[in-house]
């Protein structure tokens, strides 16, 4: 069985992704595959021995985390209690945490709102 299995087959667009965005994306993915994609979860093991003599390190510099509530993602593996509990916020001090209600594509779903908190973030550094 094939993940696509798994996935059910909308009746209709969402509405915030039009017929000839959706083209770019099959045609993209009809020339490449998965493979982009893949190749992050291969690389998984690597980029752990990559970043090993930062582990614990406290992230200095302000950050904003957006996700969103009904990404398929956000529940798996404790994610959504390790982003909400102690650990992440106590290695970014200076951590903001926005909830958006969308799914996986936030930055196409929510575009309006994703700008607004990038904005709103941005404004805290008026320029020198």
């Amino acid at each position: 069985m094939e993940i696509i299995d798994y996935l059910e087959t909308p009746s209709r667009l969402p509405p915030w992704i039009t017929e000839e965005e959706l083209q770019v994306y099959a045609d993209k993915f009809q020339e490449s595959g998965f493979t982009g994609a893949l190749n992050y979860y291969r690389a998984l093991d690597l980029n752990w021995e990559l970043t090993a003599p930062w582990q614990g390190s406290k992230i200095r510099v302000p950050v904003k985390f957006m996700v969103a509530e009904n990404d398929i993602g956000f529940d798996i593996n404790g994610i959504r209690q390790y982003i909400e509990g102690n650990v992440f916020r106590n290695l970014i001090p200076d951590l903001e945490v926005v909830m958006l209600d969308g799914h996986h594509y936030l930055q196409q779903e929510k575009h309006h709102q994703v700008s607004e908190e990038i904005l709103s973030f941005l404004a805290k550094f008026p320029p020198e």
